[in-house]
């Protein structure tokens, strides 16, 4: 049972006799307390997909989930879902686009290190590494000499993200992104 500031996104916790996902977290330490940090968790039921938002204190004790995980690769839009084939048995999961649309922005057909979590055999949410490699569709002319600098200029990736890159970067070049922080990272 780990403390309540252990817990990271796209865990599942059981929560009020339900399974929950935890999409994001904030902390935040009140004045004026004496002790600890503030965690409120916005967490979506597996089931119904309903959201509660919920505060805990950072030495609360939470119930994991059973949760697995399982190596995929993205398959196709069937509609509204996305569909993703794990890598060992060929399963698809299906995954609604709303549950995953912070995600969309960082995966394409070739994107490698993707997991869905499956609670209760249904698929709840996708994993994405840390970072990911995409192509650069949009962006201002490159500028010789622009290495030399720090300025940086706004690029459209292939999936439809935008990040600020530097200036010698240019429309064509693979560049490799940090998903938590939604930042250019180098060129990949």
């Amino acid at each position: 049972m780990p403390k309540a500031s252990e817990i990271k996104k796209n865990v599942a916790i059981e929560y009020n006799g339900a399974t929950y996902i935890v999409r994001d977290i904030g902390r935040s330490v009140p004045q004026g307390r004496a002790g600890g940090s503030i965690y409120r968790m916005r967490m979506y039921d597996v089931v119904t997909g309903n959201k509660i938002d919920e505060t805990f204190k950072d030495s609360d004790m939470l119930d994991l989930a059973d949760l697995i995980r399982r190596a995929v690769m993205f398959s196709y839009i069937d509609g509204n879902e996305y569909v993703f084939m794990d890598t060992e048995d060929y399963t698809p999961y299906n995954l609604s686009k709303d549950a995953i649309a912070d995600e969309t922005l960082f995966f394409n057909e070739t994107t490698e290190g993707m997991q869905v979590l499956v609670v209760n055999d249904s698929p709840v949410a996708l994993d994405l590494p840390s970072n990911v490699d995409l192509q650069v569709m949009e962006t201002d002319p490159s500028i010789k000499g622009g290495s030399a600098t720090s300025r940086t200029k706004p690029a459209l990736l292939s999936t439809g993200l935008t990040v600020q890159v530097p200036e010698h970067i240019s429309t064509g070049d693979m560049v490799k992104v940090n998903v938590e922080e939604r930042k250019f990272m180098s060129r990949a």
